[in-house]
């Protein structure tokens, strides 16, 4: 029977499955991994360990756990968090730890230079995306400015994706999708590199070449095959970033479909007609030609959670943490008992893009309980969505339908605050695997065993979570929006 490998790197751990042909899961495994955080505003991964360390790792694991033989794997798709930055040298060795996607601002001081040298309407025009803390080009100018030593070795520079393609085929690739987020260096236009708009950052041959998502970008050579146990010659597709990976995973197909992906940072794709131009969302072309897709993401979203049972639910074990902290929310009532949370931790990325905003827990007494304080964390990220969905609408990209994806689907309590709070219902899908089934279906639509409808028969919807509107929602809401602004000149100066 023919099989696809579909894995994925994520930001704690990465997730891989074997699928056979009737999108049957054959196997699943995972690997844990840290995300770095080595100061203020940055975060890392180390691209040996926790990148390709995790995929050989799993792998190998879903070898020995089926005995399927490798060579009835007939193609292989990766994706893994994006847009992150990687320089390597000559021998394709990293030269430092990957630098993660929008949760790292360590680049503030470029994207302000870079706006001023170019202008933010030019860059938005050019790219498709305004400069915030998601984009690539600033990062790299980062590396120029900040470690001219490192700049100076640097032969390519990657992404996380890349990297894992280069290890397993030793080519340099990247998809077009994940390249509109290294604005400037990005034409949304022309779907090409470009250095139009300023020469100050790299020379565009240390960029990888540019190919869409389901392109064979190459084989397994003999040194991959060795160490992951696959064999050799096996096709090697592109690949992508997580999200878009995930959203192919629950059926996003039409102008209209909205993906929301409940990790450790919610990320929402909707695909569109046209390319939608607003500084507060990002664009991209979508994994195959001619579509576009509009996104947005929240910095800091399931990590909150994690932070949460790791700082004040220390005492109860891991695998009960989660389930007891959301027995004690639910005796909560919607509003918290009028509790506020800014769930900017990490600063925050769409709409408002505001590396310096900071976290919060506001209304507090002394009534208030730890089922209340973690039920506003919750309703916090609820209404930091529901802000990202009303700046859609006010571009007319009002999701038709919405699909939720993510190992946050599991937390009932946030998949229906999000609804309520937004007033769309959700469409949950049978297989919630995420984005490592993606990349399993998009391995096999890159060798023709699977047609784009097919996933519709991979993956069925399950249930749907109605809305169910909330006056103290309504209420809660709007001061969410207020306690931002009003306390914003604070938080910048803290």
């Amino acid at each position: 029977m023919p099989y696809t490998l579909g894995l994925d790197i994520g930001t704690f751990e990465s997730k891989g499955v074997l699928v056979d042909d009737r999108g049957r899961i054959a196997a699943l495994a995972t690997a844990p991994h840290e995300m770095l955080v080595p100061q203020p505003g940055w975060a890392e991964h180390r691209p040996d360990q926790d990148w390709w360390g995790d995929f050989v790792a799993i792998t190998r694991k879903l070898l020995a756990e089926t005995q399927i033989d490798p060579a009835e794997i007939k193609a292989v798709a990766t994706s893994a968090i994006g847009p992150c930055m990687v320089p390597v040298d000559a021998a394709g060795t990293p030269l430092m730890n990957g630098v993660l996607y929008g949760v790292d601002t360590r680049a503030s001081e470029e994207i302000d230079q870079l706006n001023a040298a170019i202008g933010p309407e030019t860059i938005l025009e050019c790219c498709g995306n305004a400069l915030t803390s998601q984009a690539v080009g600033p990062k790299i100018l980062w590396l120029r400015n900040k470690r001219p030593d490192l700049f100076a070795r640097t032969e390519k520079i990657l992404t996380s994706t890349s990297y894992l393609v280069w290890k397993l085929t030793g080519r340099y690739v990247i998809d077009h999708y994940t390249a509109a987020n290294f604005a400037p260096l990005y034409d949304a236009g022309t779907c090409s590199w470009t250095d139009a708009l300023t020469k100050d950052i790299l020379p565009l041959d240390k960029l990888p070449t540019l190919l869409w998502s389901t392109d064979i970008a190459g084989h397994i050579h003999a040194d991959a095959a060795r160490e992951t146990g696959l064999a050799q010659g096996t096709p090697v597709t592109c690949g992508t970033i997580d999200a878009a990976a995930e959203a192919v995973s629950v059926g996003l197909q039409a102008a209209g479909d909205m993906m929301m992906m409940y990790g450790s940072t919610i990320f929402i794709i909707t695909l569109t007609d046209t390319r939608v131009r607003d500084p507060r969302l990002w664009y991209a072309p979508w994994l195959f030609r001619g579509q576009h897709a509009s996104m947005a993401g929240l910095a800091t979203s399931g990590t909150l959670t994690h932070w949460f049972r790791d700082r004040f639910a220390a005492e109860l074990r891991r695998d009960e943490a989660f389930p007891a902290l959301a027995a004690e929310a639910a005796e909560s009532p919607p509003g918290a008992n009028g509790l506020l949370f800014l769930p900017y931790f990490s600063g925050e990325r769409t709409p408002i893009h505001d590396p310096q905003a900071k976290g919060a827990v506001f209304g507090l007494n002394l009534t208030h309980t730890r089922g209340d304080i973690y039920r506003a964390l919750i309703e916090g990220i609820a209404y930091g969505t529901n802000h990202v969905i009303e700046t859609f609408a006010e571009v007319d990209q009002r999701p038709t339908r919405l699909l939720a994806v993510g190992g946050g689907t599991k937390n009932r309590l946030w998949l229906q605050a999000t609804s309520d709070i937004s007033g769309i219902d959700q469409i949950v899908c049978e297989k919630t695997t995420g984005a490592s089934y993606g990349d399993a279906f998009l391995a096999a639509q890159a060798i023709g065993m699977a047609k784009p409808k097919d996933i519709l028969d991979w993956n069925p919807v399950a249930e749907s979570v109605p809305a169910r509107p909330n006056d103290a929602y309504a209420k809660q809401y709007c001061l969410f929006g207020r306690l931002y602004e009003q306390t914003k000149d604070i938080a910048h100066e803290l």
